[in-house]
């Protein structure tokens, strides 16, 4: 894949996630740009997160990045043409206390990549919001229970687990507010093509 001024974050994440896995470097997305992903972009990053599962030669790794044109600068890849960077911060993979976590393989065309699921990457949004009480991490964790599928059960019991029950309760009540006002603009939106 060929990336350029007109690549989108989504372009940008399955594209390095597919040459990473084709070099045989398993690195999993995470942080804000995964976000961005499920929330299929109301979530703005700047930046792409992978974390590598296991050791890599930074050689191997720069190799792999050199392919769609990224090289390093200090701590990060930038590439020319590419308004977004991507960067691996230590591992190990985790969301608060719990790095019992399984990435999922998000295939778009002919490349794949692995990513936290829409649920962990809520739980990674979270978990941003209740120790740094980060309001875009809310909101972004928000954003991508709207749009996809999450296992509300689960977030809210690892909430309670990372002690921040009542940060599980801020998340339903924006979630809920969201949810209304998503039914509101489409009721009007219908009322409005019947006129």
């Amino acid at each position: 894949m060929k990336l350029g001024p007109r690549s989108t974050l989504a372009d940008v994440v399955i594209a390095v996630g597919d040459v990473l896995g084709r070099a045989g470097i398993r690195a999993v997305l995470t942080g804000g740009a995964c976000a961005s992903f499920y929330s299929a972009g109301a979530y703005h990053s700047l930046d792409a997160d992978f974390v590598l599962l296991g050791t890599c030669r930074a050689d191997d790794l720069d190799g792999a990045m050199a392919t769609l044109g990224f090289r390093l600068d200090r701590d990060r890849y930038v590439h020319p043409d590419v308004s977004f960077f991507v960067e691996f911060p230590p591992g190990p993979l985790g969301i608060g206390e719990d790095f019992g976590i399984r990435p999922v393989w998000k295939r778009r065309r002919h490349a794949r990549m692995l990513a936290l699921s829409a649920t962990d990457s809520c739980r990674d949004r979270l978990a941003a919001f209740y120790h740094w009480r980060d309001r875009q991490a809310l909101a972004a964790a928000v954003a991508i229970a709207l749009h996809e599928r999450v296992a509300l059960a689960r977030v809210k019991q690892w909430s309670a687990a990372e002690g921040h029950p009542e940060g599980y309760e801020r998340f339903i009540a924006e979630l809920a507010r969201a949810r209304r006002a998503r039914r509101a603009a489409t009721s009007h939106r219908a009322r409005r093509a019947t006129r």
